[in-house]
């Protein structure tokens, strides 16, 4: 005889391998107060309803707010048992509280309170990781803003391209952030209906109050199709997607960190805290930080596919293949959160080296196109220009010199155009 709250029509246990086999509770712990949330907002609407006595919801809420403090203080005791946090959290509530907590889960599914639960959690964390993105994006400010006169070079190919402020340079990533913070806010937005009430895939014929829940648990309104919203993991999909792309960003601005700290450029000090060194080469300093940001992009983008993967030509309505939905999305929040809470102090105790990205900047005839913007206004056509500045950087590169460096009369061997007011036009400052 199976002990478990579904078992009245099976004969036999569950075998245990696989109960250890499906068991979800171990992973999802973290829903456990939106779950109790979730309960309590249920038997409210219970008792409000008439579909339960009002003292029997008072005494399923009472045995509810129990159990959420035995789980705060760590008493709860987790076990895959109860397969998953719901049926746990119901279990301990019941024995609390007698055979009337059994009445709680009337006119309701799993499937519905699994996905209600995992929505609200989202939220939460959506708005923990836009709060996040907002503190990165101040650094990132302070960052410009004290550095402001600061002059380095402008790359594409990785080859230098034109001179910039290096305050450009680094608030090209606050904009990054900022798309990342609106993805974000898209998807709370879109997450703003409540499934609560689709019970296992077709509703419930008791006459319960969707559109109370749905404002009770922080929601809009209630979900429109009750077969849509149980079988519905958008909301993973998209999160593991928005948080990708956020990561695809931190990525690239560590591999510069990387770049910019090497010997070779020198634009830029990563403080001791954040780097680490050598076992064998005492003189190294490594940055490991940025380079294990940069590593765990993979996993992040194979968060993503593991959801689409796993969402892939699956049948309506509720299917078991969904609850593998958790542990790539746990990774994928938590992996995102940590990262931007490091990325922040380590861009704001970063040192920037003024005089060596200024000297970069200097070399590589980083101020070519301006000479070329230079000619237009002289009245050449740009293209024209552009061949004429580009056998200038040919005679430099042959006789070792920059264009600034040239005399006017040398200037005049490629154009009688040009005057004194070149040197002024093709400053690193101007």
């Amino acid at each position: 005889m199976s002990t478990k709250l579904w078992g009245g029509r099976f004969d036999m246990p569950t075998n245990k391998l696989v109960e250890s086999y499906n068991a979800t509770i171990m992973l999802e712990q973290r829903l456990c107060p939106f779950d109790i949330q979730g309960s309590i907002a249920h038997a409210t609407m219970l008792g409000r309803q008439g579909i339960i006595t009002q003292d029997e919801a008072n005494a399923i809420i009472g045995g509810l707010r129990q159990v959420n403090k035995e789980i705060e203080e760590g008493q709860f005791v987790f076990d895959t048992v109860d397969e998953d946090i719901h049926m746990a959290i119901e279990r301990r509530m019941t024995e609390i509280i007698g055979p009337v907590g059994g009445k709680l889960h009337t006119g309701r599914s799993r499937n519905d309170q699994t996905t209600v639960d995992s929505k609200m959690h989202m939220r939460s964390t959506i708005r923990e990781i836009q709060q996040d993105i907002v503190h990165l994006q101040k650094v990132i400010i302070s960052k410009a803003e004290n550095n402001i006169n600061a002059i380095m070079p402008g790359y594409t190919h990785l080859q230098t391209g034109q001179p910039i402020l290096l305050s450009h340079w680094i608030m090209a990533y606050y904009w990054m952030l900022r798309r990342d913070w609106t993805r974000f806010a898209d998807l709370y937005q879109r997450m703003g209906e409540c499934p609560l009430g689709s019970a296992a895939l077709a509703g419930t014929t008791f006459p319960i109050d969707r559109d109370f829940t749905a404002k009770e648990l922080g929601f809009d309104k209630p979900t429109e199709n009750s077969i849509d919203s149980v079988s519905d993991r958008d909301h993973m999909v998209e999160f593991t997607a928005a948080a990708a792309m956020c990561f695809m960003h931190l990525t690239r601005l560590s591999e510069e960190l990387v770049l910019f700290s090497s010997q070779d450029f020198k634009f830029i000090e990563l403080s001791d805290d954040f780097c680490t060194g050598s076992s064998i080469m005492p003189q190294k300093k490594n940055p490991d930080v940025a380079e294990k940001m940069r590593g765990k992009g993979g996993r992040m983008y194979g968060n993503l596919m593991a959801m689409l993967t796993i969402m892939k030509g699956i049948p309506l309505a509720y299917n078991t293949d969904m609850s593998e939905d958790k542990e790539q999305v746990y990774d994928s929040m938590d992996t995102l959160q940590t990262s931007l809470k490091i990325m922040a102090p380590m861009l704001e105790k970063m040192v920037i080296l003024s005089d060596n990205t200024r000297s970069a900047a200097a070399r590589g005839f980083s101020n070519a196109t301006d000479m070329a913007d230079y000619l237009v206004r002289k009245g050449i056509p740009f293209r024209e220009a552009h061949h004429i500045v580009g056998s200038a950087v040919n005679y430099c590169i042959k006789h070792r010199k920059m264009l600034e460096e040239l005399t006017l009369n040398e200037f005049h061997t490629f154009d009688d155009k040009i005057e004194n007011d070149i040197y002024e036009s093709i400053s690193l400052e101007g």
